[in-house]
């Protein structure tokens, strides 16, 4: 069985962030910060623990943030070169997922030291990611704070310029939503026009979630930039565009399908059959998608299934599944097949009954089956 994310954030963790706390400050009472911390570590979730530690920070660090901020940054380990997840604490010093309570700290306790939280935020990031902490700065001070970030974005380190596509994502999974770039993305636009030829795969991705975000309220917008980014692109460009337009292409928005040369289709025929017209909750069913051309060109699928969940209240609940994408020759046909399982998850509750299959291709639905759902 794998080891329990949160304890990432485990003892032998806590002990060598104090050791290097002590290292630069002969005053730092290691084995309060240590008991402080540990106290019911086990039954603290990830988030949970990452907010002890920062509030530890806080009660054993020097009450003046600049002394604080000279502490920290005498105690930061080894920078890293690629993703920050290979980051680790060790006896040089402190990096890897320990960095995340000390920018949650700079976030607490230097807005009020806007440069010097700027500074060692840059300096945290290249040993781990700053991409939270940035977020108190980009709802307080937006303008001057984005500042910083387009100098960041050319920086020479990668997590640096990475830092500055990622902290500024409007909806960014664990991290404060920036709802001033959700009503108005074009500040965070201008950034990732900066970084989308970025040298860096690890930036790039950066870049198309971000994206990715803006399409989830501005649907036009972001299909609009697919378009414009296209044009003359290079393969890692084009490969950033697509990854940025994934919610659109499942939600089968047919401007964005024809940017990225997915238009109408001409198909003879297709058929959407199930294995089973039963499914036993906690098993699986097999799809089984035929689909003839009608056409004397070869045609860009993609393809992908929804299933209409069956809610408590009797309605159903759509949820798009990405199946394939492919190249469909003139005349010819091809027959697809798809395991969906049903099965308890944290993220959806299942309800008995009848749950209708679509076949979606390019945007459109143009076959159907169904399926009983038994409890």
């Amino acid at each position: 069985m794998p080891e329990p994310f949160k304890n990432v954030f485990d003892i032998e963790l806590i002990r060598l962030m104090a050791l290097h706390f002590r290292r630069a400050f002969p005053d730092f009472k290691s084995e309060d910060f240590i008991s402080e911390i540990e106290r019911d570590l086990d039954k603290l979730e990830f988030k949970q623990r990452s907010q002890r530690i920062c509030e530890a920070m806080q009660m054993y660090l020097p009450e003046e943030f600049e002394a604080a901020a000279k502490i920290i940054e005498r105690s930061l380990g080894d920078q890293i070169a690629g993703e920050w997840s290979l980051a680790a604490c060790n006896e040089n010093g402190i990096s890897g997922w320990a960095i995340i309570p000390m920018s949650d700290y700079v976030a607490a306790k230097g807005k009020k030291h806007f440069e010097l939280s700027m500074h060692l935020l840059k300096e945290l990031t290249k040993r781990n990611t700053s991409e939270f902490a940035i977020r108190h700065f980009l709802i307080t001070e937006p303008d001057r704070t984005l500042e910083v970030m387009k100098t960041w974005a050319v920086d020479s380190d990668v997590n640096v310029r990475r830092l500055a596509s990622e902290g500024c994502r409007p909806r960014l999974p664990w991290g404060l939503q920036l709802k001033q770039y959700i009503v108005d993305p074009e500040p965070v636009i201008e950034l990732l026009e900066i970084l989308k030829d970025d040298p860096s795969e690890y930036v790039r991705r950066s870049v198309a979630n971000n994206l990715n975000d803006i399409a989830k309220d501005h649907q036009e917008r972001v299909s609009d930039i697919a378009a414009a980014w296209l044009c003359n692109a290079s393969a890692d460009r084009t490969a950033l565009v697509k990854h940025a337009c994934r919610t659109l292409i499942k939600k089968g928005h047919i401007k964005t399908l024809n940017v990225l040369g997915y238009g109408d289709v001409n198909l003879r025929s297709v058929t959407l059959n199930t294995s089973s017209p039963v499914l036993n909750f906690g098993d699986h069913i097999e799809l089984t998608a035929q689909i003839v051309s009608d056409s004397r060109a070869a045609q860009s699928l993609i393809v992908d299934y929804i299933v209409h969940h069956q809610k408590a209240n009797g309605t159903t609940s759509p949820k798009v599944f990405k199946w394939k994408s492919i190249q469909l020759h003139p005349g010819k046909s091809i027959q697809l097949k798809k395991k969906h399982a049903v099965k308890a998850i944290t993220t959806r509750t299942y309800y008995p009954g009848i749950h209708k299959v679509e076949l979606q291709i390019n945007g459109k639905v143009v076959a159907n089956t169904q399926f009983d759902l038994v409890m």
